[in-house]
């Protein structure tokens, strides 16, 4: 938005600068086709410029920063580009005229050689002549000057609107310059860092756990991630250690991790990178969750996980946190109160007389009087629903009705 404002800035500027130049006297006074040229070409040059600005569209650094950054290196290389200008038209623009010429000589009259209260009625035809070609030397020397003058002050415009126009462009590029720098801008500027303003889908950031848990990759199957999907280095680090652990459950997770990242890594339906930040917040945390909440901040972007500990601590930081978990229950279909399902009853419950089943997409069911139907299919009618996200618990009663599964029913 701000961008659009300095594009719309930009040309505003433009146009009223042409706008001055074009109706100025000088300009006006060489003909109707000198003022549809000054308002006409530097109008195209300023549209271009934004067309130009539009098409380049990479934009990363937070937009005041850039700003400031950006008219501060606008000017100072405008400053230098008029000062050439300036040099180069000392060189081979004629100097302008010690003082603008005056008023159009008089032509000669009668009363030009008759002195007041003089009698003489008339004046010879040689003196007449003689003042006619003063006259016109005079006019033409007059004409001349003010020629001269009329075209030094139309070049002097021409130059003007130039140094005007390329520093206004100058300026405006390099606004647009900084504001679509990539985060490296602190090699340029030792210790200025910004931090990354996306653009469009933000980058997704890969937990460790969620890369153990591998629903991440049937769910980059579905091509449903639009985001860029990023594992730091420092994830990749500790998935590489789980790997090679001494315990043999950890070692196994770990190597789980390892294809899950490779699968991914594989897929074509998702953009994916492992990268190497050089962040100051980042390098100064203290662990692996730690770093990838201050990597989430200074890149803007999601995180990805199960784990509850580390979605607790990124929503304190203002983190948002895409939680495997909260999207598989999403998925699950909706039961409500009243609804019937049948469900095959596994254990009891902790509660007395109650039963506890499952069904096909691991949703537990707590059965009221079902303790003594275990291992038994009956039908419940639904009386609530608990979602957590440890996932979804549903609480019925046993249908009076219907005690026994369909199954049992056609027996």
């Amino acid at each position: 938005m701000v961008l659009h404002l300095v594009r719309a800035a930009f040309l505003v500027v433009v146009l009223a600068i042409t706008f001055s130049f074009a109706l100025q006297r000088e300009v006006v006074a060489r003909g109707e086709w000198y003022v549809i040229y000054y308002m006409t070409i530097p109008a195209i040059v300023g549209i271009a410029a934004v067309f130009v600005d539009m098409f380049w569209r990479r934009k990363h650094l937070q937009v005041l920063s850039g700003l400031f950054f950006g008219l501060l290196a606008g000017l100072a290389i405008a400053y230098i580009i008029t000062l050439v200008i300036d040099l180069v038209v000392m060189l081979f623009v004629p100097i302008m005229p010690a003082d603008p010429p005056g008023p159009p000589p008089r032509s000669p009259d009668v009363a030009d050689f008759v002195a007041p209260g003089d009698e003489q009625e008339f004046i010879s035809i040689e003196d007449l002549a003689m003042a006619k070609l003063a006259y016109q030397k005079e006019k033409s020397a007059w004409e001349s000057n003010n020629t001269a003058y009329l075209q030094y002050m139309s070049e002097y415009k021409i130059v003007q609107l130039v140094k005007l126009l390329i520093g206004t462009a100058v300026v405006f590029m390099c606004v647009s310059f900084v504001l679509q720098t990539k985060d490296d801008f602190r090699f340029v500027i030792p210790y200025v860092e910004f931090k990354k303003e996306t653009k469009g889908p933000r980058s997704l950031l890969l937990d460790t756990s969620v890369i153990i848990d591998g629903r991440i990759g049937d769910i980059a199957e579905t091509r449903i991630i639009e985001s860029e999907v990023l594992v730091p280095r420092f994830v990749l680090a500790e998935l590489q250690a789980i790997a090679d652990s001494d315990d043999k459950l950890k070692r196994n997770r770990g190597r789980r991790g390892l294809d899950v990242l490779n699968r991914l890594q594989g897929c074509d339906k998702i953009d994916i990178r492992i990268i190497d930040p050089h962040v100051a917040a980042v390098e100064e945390s203290p662990d692996v969750d730690a770093k990838l909440v201050a990597l989430a901040q200074h890149l803007d972007g999601r995180i990805v996980t199960n784990d509850y500990n580390l979605n607790k601590v990124a929503q304190l930081r203002a983190v948002d946190v895409v939680n495997i978990n909260d999207l598989a229950n999403a998925l699950k279909p909706i039961v409500l109160p009243g609804e019937k399902l049948a469900v095959k009853v596994i254990k009891p419950g902790e509660e007395a007389g109650q039963g506890v089943g499952y069904l096909e997409d691991g949703t537990m069911i707590v059965a009221e009087q079902g303790r003594d139907y275990v291992g038994k299919d009956v039908w419940i009618t639904v009386t609530s629903v608990l979602q957590t996200s440890a996932g979804r618990m549903i609480f019925g009663r046993l249908d009076p009705d219907r005690t026994f599964g369909p199954r049992e029913r056609k027996t």
